[in-house]
């Protein structure tokens, strides 16, 4: 029977990090879905370069949440049930999981940097202080999110391992590091290349809206008329000569 509720616990945290808030939010509040602009993240930094701070801070909270919460419902009645921090762990690891693979949106999710922050701080609570801490400053410094958040992710279970000793949730949070590191492959080779986009940065949501189009019609036009005008000197010059 046991078996049967760490099975529920698993998939229960997997269903709940499904829920792709970035794009349910954006769809409420009639903004461009975050997939199709930007970094096409669907997450809390993406959706701020829509310009809509309200959107992007309701994504972090509740990306946050749903890895918060289905680790923080096991740890509070999973031991009448037979469930321990080990369960809660890889129910957070679960709802990780669901964010990046979401069933509820083609597979398509984002990078997990909130959820798994979520996941951190119901395991424990200083920990994600620490992790967060690390995100802060570096995000401070450098102006770039995808750098802090590697940084948080490759801290977060050192810290666990070395002031808490190595646990079965070390190796669950080692897990979820491992895999945030892999999302941000993209984002690596563009901080290597100095092409990475800094915190604050509002990104176009559509690649060629009407008034880009209106815009390269109107360059058009002087271009052609500045084009004729240069080939009218030229034929009186001729003339002259």
């Amino acid at each position: 029977m046991q078996s049967l509720w760490i099975a529920a616990a698993l998939v229960g945290g997997y269903l709940v990090g499904s829920l792709s808030f970035a794009v349910i939010i954006s769809r409420a509040m009639g903004l461009s879905d975050p997939r199709s602009y930007g970094s096409k993240n669907p997450g809390a930094t993406n959706v701020l370069r829509s310009g809509n701070k309200a959107a992007a801070i309701l994504t972090l909270v509740f990306d946050a949440l749903k890895g918060y919460l289905p680790v923080l419902a096991v740890l509070i009645w999973g031991p009448r049930l037979g469930l321990g921090e080990a369960t809660a762990a890889f129910t957070g690891l679960a709802a990780f999981l669901g964010h990046l693979w979401p069933v509820f949106f083609r597979f398509q999710g984002g990078k997990g940097v909130a959820t798994a922050a979520g996941v951190i701080f119901a395991i424990n609570p200083l920990l994600g202080v620490f992790t967060l801490l690390s995100w802060v400053l570096m995000a401070a410094f450098f102006r770039y999110s995808s750098l802090a958040s590697l940084t948080a992710a490759v801290f977060a279970p050192f810290y666990q391992a070395l002031i808490w000793g190595p646990e079965t949730s070390t190796l669950a949070i080692a897990v979820m590091s491992l895999l945030l590191v892999w999302r941000h492959e993209a984002n690596i080779r563009k901080l290597l290349a100095g092409t990475e986009s800094k915190l604050g940065v509002k990104a176009a949501a559509t690649p060629a809206g009407p008034l880009q189009v209106k815009e390269h019609g109107v360059h058009d036009a002087k271009h052609t008329h500045q084009h004729g005008h240069h080939g009218h000197a030229h034929g009186k010059h001729r003339k002259g000569h």
